[in-house]
């Protein structure tokens, strides 16, 4: 059965419009249309894909609910080792001095050199991953595992709504890193459908999303209310950056979400406390690491 031209052509601009659409409600923050309207157009481009199954490519909107379960994941190496991230635990001004003086040894600076400037970023409590995309296309997504080598989730990520299939530009190679993560509202309302259900509670929203990014199952991913926010990268080709802050803003111009209180901040106006594990953290996640 041949494809009419105008299907062809809808299937494409649906694909378009939807994305759009997830961009701007699980990046931007500022969605444009009703809950009811978004899902009257991904239902249109379920039946498109049901009348026309040669129209269903792996990456529609469509496919994000989950494919079929894996037996097992696959580990693969990090190009480049993803490390932890260091704590602090003294969150006195003295803590943010004596950081500030092992920075400016590390990078081997005298007393009469300036002040480093720093970014200054939440710290998120969720599952640490890498996303590796190759020509714009998202080609493979890993756990951070022990550094060296993760698990390749491509399936599970491939069902988070803030995590984008295809790039805004085509970048060579561009590896992504940061944390999968659960909002504490969210996490409420996943712990109530699971007691409504007889099933027992989650302990934490750092557990859910780690259980749920390591799923065999893609369609049980899916149904996790899981976000994503970008704080590093890794490999990278035809792609550079000065400044972390310049960094965040070029990822978040290719449609890659980045958390909105991401700012600079220099030593010469003061020195912001180091985040440790000990603050309370907002919206359902506490550290990165």
């Amino acid at each position: 059965m041949s494809v009419p031209a105008e299907a062809r052509s809808r299937v494409q601009a649906l694909h378009v419009e939807l994305e759009r659409h997830n961009r701007l409600y699980y990046i931007d923050d500022s969605p444009e249309i009703s809950d009811v309207e978004y899902d009257r157009l991904f239902k249109e481009l379920q039946e498109l894909e049901e009348k026309f199954p040669e129209l269903r490519t792996a990456d529609s909107p469509t496919q994000r609910v989950g494919g079929a379960p894996s037996e097992k994941l696959v580990q693969v190496p990090h190009a480049v080792p993803m490390l932890s991230i260091r704590t602090e635990t003294d969150t006195e001004d003295s803590g943010a001095e004596k950081f500030d003086a092992r920075i400016r040894r590390e990078l081997g600076l005298k007393a009469e050199d300036p002040p480093v400037e720093y970014a200054v970023e939440l710290k998120f409590d969720g599952v640490a991953i890498n996303l590796r995309y190759e020509d714009g296309e998202l080609a493979l997504a890993a756990t951070r595992g022990d550094g060296e080598t993760g698990e390749d989730v491509t399936a599970n990520v491939r069902t988070i709504r803030s995590i984008p299939y295809r790039l805004q530009q085509k970048i060579p190679l561009l590896e992504v890193r940061g944390e999968i993560f659960m909002h504490r509202t969210d996490f409420a309302r996943l712990n109530e459908r699971q007691q409504a259900a007889g099933e027992r509670p989650y302990v934490n929203p750092r557990n859910a999303a780690a259980g749920a990014v390591r799923q065999l199952d893609p369609r049980i991913t899916a149904r996790r209310p899981l976000r994503f926010s970008a704080h590093g990268f890794g490999e990278l080709d035809g792609i550079s950056f000065e400044t972390q802050a310049g960094f965040l803003s070029a990822i978040k111009a290719l449609g890659l979400p980045v958390h909105s209180t991401a700012q600079n901040r220099s030593r010469r106006a003061r020195t912001d406390r180091v985040p440790s594990r000990s603050q309370p953290a907002p919206r359902g996640a506490a550290v990165r690491h």
